[in-house]
């Protein structure tokens, strides 16, 4: 999933014209999920107001060498073709065991019946089929809250 540079200085300009007080310099792009299906049914979420958080594994950072997501940072949201779509800003970030993830963060993600047990065996599944890090009870998350400033 990604998107060129054109498309994403284009939407990034669009952004900027709209909401003056956004930066010139172009923030990261990136996708929700791990396939273009997930992107897009993660992304309709947050379009549509109901997910307003995302965790990631903290080793997957590490193993990646990406920075850590920081609050007040803006992100360009990517859809399944890679196409730029939205405007996010986040607002938290708070690493935490997996098994000390709260209700209230699992509500935020959007997903499934929102409940921290479901939240829960959505994520075990993701990171067991998707992370470099795996899954353990007691891994790291990050869980990072965001608001949607620009949706396209």
């Amino acid at each position: 999933m990604t998107s060129d540079d054109a498309a994403l200085h284009q939407f990034w300009a669009e952004a900027r014209t709209a909401r003056p007080e956004l930066p010139a310099q172009l923030p990261e792009a990136w996708a929700f999920g791990a396939t273009p299906e997930h992107a897009d049914g993660l992304l309709r979420l947050v379009l549509d107001g109901v997910k307003t958080g995302t965790a990631s594994s903290l080793r997957d950072y590490e193993v990646d060498g990406d920075p850590l997501p920081e609050v007040g940072e803006l992100s360009i949201i990517l859809d399944g073709s890679g196409a730029p779509r939205a405007v996010l800003e986040t607002t938290e970030v708070v690493t935490v065991p997996f098994d000390q993830v709260t209700a209230e963060h699992a509500r935020s993600e959007g997903e499934g019946d929102r409940t921290l047990a479901a939240w829960r065996q959505i994520h075990e599944r993701f990171w067991t089929e998707h992370s470099d890090g795996g899954f353990a009870p007691d891994m790291p998350v990050v869980c990072e809250r965001f608001r949607l400033i620009h949706p396209r």
